[in-house]
């Protein structure tokens, strides 16, 4: 596989990129023409938004090429579509054969959240390095993929409300994962025993992922939008999302801890601990329950009616 790369100004980037993708190119990417120079700039807007232009002062579009596409028809059709003769402007060069799917998963070995909970990808099934659930039947195994992007255990945060979890969860008792991205924290806590357990997130490929990773680990789990989310409350509230948010669903997410019962939150960096714990004090006394890397995983009790 081959691409071609033009040099072009600021003005012409964009539109050079769109001609591009009408004429059969593959993808196009724009680089900085001056990376790795005292010359190099960066491309940023406003905080929050895009910048106005997405391009550099001096550029490289890339675009890759199918392999039915004459580079001399192509280069002709450009001069037709701009007017510009980009053949003293362009360079190819040959892309190297890479087995996507084997290099993703190098990237992702299993992970042992505790000594008990092991987040296992599919590929590494007959891993010689993942303990036997045959013959240790405390361990506790969850097969889950890299996917959307919705949380595959490796973060400290999950690490935390999971150590929670499988020290402190009770059998029987009932769960809400508030923010459940890929499920990870309600599937361990149905594997850890729980009953009516919940997951909840604003996303709905979320709330999907949530259901697929349930049925792949033989756990039953209820998954969906906040409106889907019935009245009641739960023996354990867990939320691991970030401070903001957490401060905004305090009201919210303290309602729904039964009387007893605990509120577990995280995503919470530790400068942030005393603030966050500040939203919930009119309803629950929340405290850090431990620390990792930097974050902190809240806990706290609502008082018995």
């Amino acid at each position: 596989m081959r691409e071609l790369v033009l040099s072009c100004s600021e003005e012409r980037a964009e539109a050079l990129s769109d001609i591009l993708l009408e004429l059969g190119v593959l993808s196009v990417s724009v680089e900085d023409a001056d990376s790795g120079t005292e010359r190099e700039t960066p491309l940023f807007g406003e905080p929050g938004g895009e910048p106005d232009v997405q391009a550099w002062h001096r550029n490289r579009v890339v675009a890759l090429l199918p392999d039915d596409l004459a580079l001399d028809e192509l280069l002709d059709a450009l001069l037709q579509q701009t007017g510009e003769d980009y053949s003293d402007l362009a360079a190819v060069r040959e892309v190297v054969d890479t087995d996507w799917v084997r290099l993703t998963q190098s990237q992702f070995d299993p992970i042992s959240i505790t000594d008990r909970i092991w987040i296992v990808p599919s590929w590494h099934r007959e891993n010689p390095e993942v303990p036997s659930a045959e013959t240790d039947q405390n361990l506790i195994l969850i097969e889950l993929d890299p996917g959307l992007a919705f949380g595959t255990g490796s973060h400290p945060t999950t690490h935390l409300c999971a150590q929670w979890l499988a020290e402190h969860l009770q059998q029987g008792q009932t769960v809400l994962d508030y923010g459940c991205g890929s499920g990870i924290l309600a599937i361990i806590a149905a594997k850890l025993g729980a009953r009516g357990v919940v997951g909840v997130d604003i996303d709905d490929q979320a709330v999907q992922s949530t259901d697929y990773n349930a049925q792949n680990n033989g756990v039953e789990l209820t998954a969906s939008l906040p409106d889907g989310l019935q009245p009641g409350t739960f023996d354990v509230v867990v939320a691991n999302i970030l401070s903001n948010p957490l401060k905004v669903l305090a009201p919210m997410l303290c309602g729904r801890v039964a009387p007893g019962g605990r509120l577990i939150l995280s995503g919470v960096l530790e400068r942030q601990a005393q603030e966050v714990a500040a939203a919930y004090a009119p309803w629950i006394d929340m405290s850090v329950w431990r620390s990792h890397e930097g974050w902190v995983c809240l806990a706290g009790t609502r008082k018995q009616a």
